[in-house]
């Protein structure tokens, strides 16, 4: 259901070009960035009370700095260039920069420290398929504008006899920092060791494809992932991986700001209300194959269980 385009497959998963992601430590320090003009819109330009409600840097700079991981195909990774950052979140918030007439510039970073590149004042914003929750909302300003649920995935045929009901005593993958490292997996770890069973040993990674990987290798006998980037990894592994079972858990994505700029939140949200009016939203969500994730109630820290 996702992606249009030929995926572009790294041959180990070293590099930051491979199947999905959200944080590699390779990307935290400097790291590439991407600076290009934010797409045009079938509206074409920008929205004059839009651009009014610009935060001050960010309109005295004339662009946007984003703190993405771009590991996290087809959400957002590095093109076959290893530098240009692509992806669904990326052309879906180049458009809502153009309502407000800036230039994006896309940084890569490790998924675990965009929050607090985003508090200290080094990114404008995260972009990088954040799920939003409590904790999250505690520490930024969040602007839901997709949904998505985790995803099983293991080889094709699943000859680990993977039950994801019951994973105790096996080897599952997972990337650092994420819903399914933090949250998932310890709650079905609990589970097994209150009924006695062994741990699920969990093979955590910064770098989503690597975890990918590690299934692949057989190293992981399955492993926990958004389901864009499930469904990406099976694809672009030529189909030697399987989603296992149906997506749960469906929660919004968030962008990323900081606490305090909440009025620059609610902008944004108007933006999208224009791009899904416009049709911009769904063509682009389409181009992707990602549309079906797509909402309606855009919101400023929305409420989610």
């Amino acid at each position: 259901m996702f992606r249009s385009r030929v995926l572009v497959v790294a041959a180990v998963a070293t590099t930051a070009l491979a199947l999905s992601a959200c944080g590699s430590d390779s990307l935290s320090s400097g790291g590439s960035s991407s600076s290009a003009p934010a797409a045009s819109t079938p509206a074409g330009g920008p929205d004059a009370a839009l651009v009014a409600k610009l935060p001050e840097k960010i309109k005295s700079a004339g662009k946007i700095v984003i703190g993405t991981d771009a590991t996290y195909q087809p959400n957002e990774y590095l093109d076959a260039d290893g530098k240009t950052v692509i992806g669904m979140d990326v052309e879906l918030f180049d458009a809502v920069m153009a309502k407000f007439g800036v230039k994006t510039e896309w940084v890569p970073s490790a998924f675990d420290a965009i929050i607090l590149g985003v508090q200290s004042g080094k990114y404008d914003v995260g972009v990088s398929s954040f799920t939003v929750n409590t904790e999250r909302m505690q520490q930024a300003t969040m602007v839901s504008y997709f949904t998505a649920g985790t995803q099983w995935v293991t080889q094709k045929g699943n000859p680990k006899g993977i039950d994801p009901e019951d994973a105790c005593g096996k080897t599952v993958g997972v990337q650092k920092a994420t819903v399914q490292a933090d949250v998932d997996l310890p709650a079905r770890n609990k589970k097994c060791t209150d009924a006695g069973k062994p741990e699920i040993k969990a093979l955590v990674d910064a770098d989503q494809a690597k975890v990918t990987a590690s299934v692949q290798s057989g190293k992981a006998d399955a492993m926990l992932v958004d389901l864009p980037p499930a469904i990406a990894a099976v694809d672009a592994t030529g189909g030697t991986l399987e989603l296992l079972g149906e997506q749960y858990d469906s929660a919004p994505y968030g962008y990323v700001l900081k606490k305090e700029d909440t009025a620059f939140g609610e902008a944004i949200v108007e933006a999208l209300k224009q791009l899904e009016a416009d049709g911009t939203y769904k063509q682009i969500l389409s181009k992707w194959k990602t549309e079906g994730g797509a909402i309606t109630d855009f919101a400023v820290n929305p409420t989610v269980s």
